[in-house]
């Protein structure tokens, strides 16, 4: 991200962002939370992309330059903390859980900011301790730095449901499979298996955000049944795709 904008404030607000527009990359001096209550939000650093269906929220850390991308309609809540106010205790980004009564916090914090009543005072307050006790999920897609791994991530990224393994990708880009491996390791913090994973849901939820369906986005993304591509959407956003994609990757009220 060579270039971005320098907006000193993070906004609090609501707004509506079309689906495939995008935020362009830019920083604050504050913290923020991001939080898409309907569609799939992607915010892009310089150090990957975290995905955020509706029932995730994603931690930015104040000086972080950072881009957003809309993934379906996106209705976007926006959250500015002071330097001084990090109830998360992060200095790097970070996806979080969005409980039932952290969303209702963030949806009525946003909707109504800037009128500095003791009941919003109130509502902060509740907002930051619930966004303590929030648990963080690995919903992270680490973006390589050694050539030989964007080569290989390259390919994925075109087609993430390229069945190869590692040593045969590894043969097209020049690489042998345990240089791979390691370089995995040691620049993304994540094995191959585990990365290769990563990119296949948020590839899934991307299309799903589009309006796929399920079945046509598990062969696309790489998995052999529809039954397994649902086991291992489940376990990773807590529902399954399917719920996802009836309600338009929103939250049920």
């Amino acid at each position: 991200m060579p270039k971005f904008r320098h907006q000193p404030t993070a906004p609090t607000r609501s707004q509506w962002v079309a689906p495939g527009a995008a935020i362009d990359a830019h920083r604050h001096d504050d913290h923020q939370i991001v939080y898409a209550a309907r569609g799939v939000l992607a915010v892009t650093t310089g150090a990957g992309t975290w995905v955020a269906p509706a029932n995730r929220a994603v931690w930015v850390p104040a000086g972080t330059v950072h881009a957003h991308h809309a993934h379906g309609g996106l209705e976007l809540h926006l959250v500015g903390l002071s330097p001084a106010e990090n109830p998360l205790g992060l200095d790097e980004p970070a996806v979080l859980t969005v409980g039932p009564l952290l969303r209702e916090l963030i949806l009525a914090y946003t909707r109504a900011p800037g009128d500095g009543s003791p009941a919003r005072a109130r509502l902060r307050a509740v907002l930051l301790d619930q966004l303590r006790a929030s648990p963080q999920t690995p919903v992270h897609l680490p973006a390589p730095t050694a050539p030989a791994l964007r080569a290989l991530c390259a390919i994925l990224h075109a087609d993430p449901g390229d069945p190869r393994t590692l040593a045969a990708l590894g043969r097209e880009i020049g690489a042998s499979g345990r240089t791979l491996s390691r370089l995995f390791r040691s620049d993304l913090g994540m094995t191959f298996p585990q990365w290769r994973t990563q990119l296949r849901l948020y590839r899934a939820l991307v299309l799903l955000a589009e309006g796929t369906p399920v079945t046509t986005v598990a062969h696309a993304c790489g998995w052999s049944s529809a039954s397994a591509f649902i086991d291992v959407f489940r376990r990773a956003y807590g529902h399954t795709p399917g719920a996802h994609l009836a309600r338009g990757g929103a939250e049920e009220r």
